[in-house]
């Protein structure tokens, strides 16, 4: 068969069904949104069924529904394990879209709603891939679409142990990650572990008069201000002691490309010293993500008694997550200012992960992306966490793993008017269905 031309051929319907799965708000981290994560997965489900799959169910273990499928692989083939979540992000303020975040409109060559591209875009590559196929894949293939990694997959251990046997496969495509730009796809071959915590900040039995007391008495906000500004050097260096780093990568990431991607404002510095790809990738990060404390709106001339924040570590790729949020907490505990009482709760961990690019799964993997791109992949890192990949290689050791993307720089994932690049994303078909076309070559070799 002619892979271009059955891609090209069912991309419209694969649009339309983007849509369809866009219009179910499946945002896992809002209870009011069980029932549309649920949704989701039977949306999931029917399509597989739609395909002719002879197998394929909604599992959950204590956590939010994921889909299972399965087509078998034809003799001497390989098994492929093809990897998304439907569920999405909230949507923030909705007055700051420039839409319905749950209706993709489109625009110069763009898609824009809520989770168009974090993950469902990922989740409709996969449904591309086999229906270019007609359902009938020249290798096995297994799709696992999970319901809970906007949530940091909190039951994904539990769903590989007790469906090990469902999911195993010779490789695991995830489809989950960035590419280097526009018309320009990208392996992602190093990823950053994660550790959060959230720190309380305690000075008073209670509030009291600012005017009265103010001075020598501390209050707990300026007192937790104070120990945040510890997590970082006056460069911007993570200054936690005993979170390690990684070597620089080779690949060149200009300083002018970061800023116009991160949209950061003139005049202001980055954070840190090295290289941008070094910090991004290789580094570790703080970063505090919300402190509880009187509101502006709210405020009075009070002494506040307590104060909290929760903050988030990045560590680098080989950084071991446990050793990390202890040397978080000991440095919070030790950096108690003007002897303030602190309390640290322990948060989520997951491990980051280096992920080998050769054999025939690499070439047959860089093959595919240079013909449906057109151009080389580059191999990049990613400052983000993506702890199932850590998971998949430690439950199946023997496999080979594969990160790729639907995404650009400029999709603002988990932001204001989330998008896709129209292009890229049929590409990102085309290339998923060539794979699979030249892994089942491979395998006859």
């Amino acid at each position: 068969m002619n892979v271009p031309d059955a891609v090209h051929a069912v991309f419209p319907t694969v649009l339309d069904d983007l849509a369809a799965l866009v219009a179910i708000p499946s945002v896992s981290a809002l209870p009011q949104h069980a029932a549309d994560v649920t949704r989701s997965a039977e949306w999931v489900r029917d399509q597989l069924a739609g395909l002719g799959c002879p197998e394929v169910r909604i599992v959950a273990e204590g956590g939010m529904p994921a889909v299972i499928g399965h087509f078998p692989a034809p003799a001497g083939a390989p098994t492929v394990c093809l990897y998304a979540h439907h569920d999405v992000q909230p949507t923030g303020a909705l007055a700051e879209w420039s839409s319905d975040p749950f209706v993709v409109r489109e625009a110069d060559g763009r898609l824009f709603a809520r989770g168009v591209a974090d993950d469902k875009a990922g989740v409709l590559v996969h449904l591309a891939a086999l229906r270019a196929f007609g359902g009938r894949p020249p290798v096995g293939v297994v799709v696992f679409v999970e319901g809970e990694e906007e949530i940091g997959s909190p039951s994904l251990a539990d769903l590989i142990a007790r469906h090990h046997d469902d999911l195993a496969a010779d490789l695991y495509v995830i489809a989950d990650s960035v590419n280097w730009g526009v018309g320009q796809p990208a392996f992602t071959t190093t990823l950053r572990g994660l550790v959060d915590c959230t720190v309380e900040v305690s000075t008073l039995d209670h509030a009291l008069h600012s005017g009265q007391f103010g001075g020598p008495v501390p209050d707990a906000l300026t007192t937790l201000c104070r120990l945040l500004a510890t997590l970082h050097d006056d460069a911007g260096n993570v200054a936690i002691e005993g979170l390690g780093g990684m070597p620089d990568p080779a690949l060149d990431y200009p300083e002018d490309q970061l800023r116009a991607e991160a949209a950061v404002l003139p005049g202001v510095r980055l954070l840190g010293t090295g290289t941008i790809a070094g910090r991004l990738w290789a580094k570790p990060t703080a970063t505090v993500l919300g402190i509880d404390a009187t509101s502006v709106a709210d405020a009075s001339n009070t002494l506040a008694p307590t104060a909290r924040a929760k903050v988030s570590v990045r560590i680098a790729p080989d950084a071991d997550p446990t050793a990390a949020l202890a040397a978080l907490t000991e440095h919070l505990r030790r950096h108690a200012p003007w002897g303030a009482q602190v309390t640290v709760t322990d948060g989520s961990t997951g491990s980051g992960t280096a992920i080998a690019f050769d054999g025939p799964v690499g070439r047959a993997a860089r093959a595919a992306f240079v013909e449906a791109w057109g151009v080389e992949p580059a191999f990049i890192g990613q400052g983000g966490s993506i702890p199932m990949v850590a998971d998949f290689q430690q439950a199946f050791g023997a496999a080979d793993v594969l990160v790729t993307a639907v995404s650009d720089p400029d999709s603002r994932p988990h932001g204001i008017d989330e998008s896709l690049h129209l292009d890229d994303f049929k590409k990102a078909c085309l290339a998923e269905a060539l794979l699979l076309a030249k892994l089942a070559e491979a395998s006859q070799l």
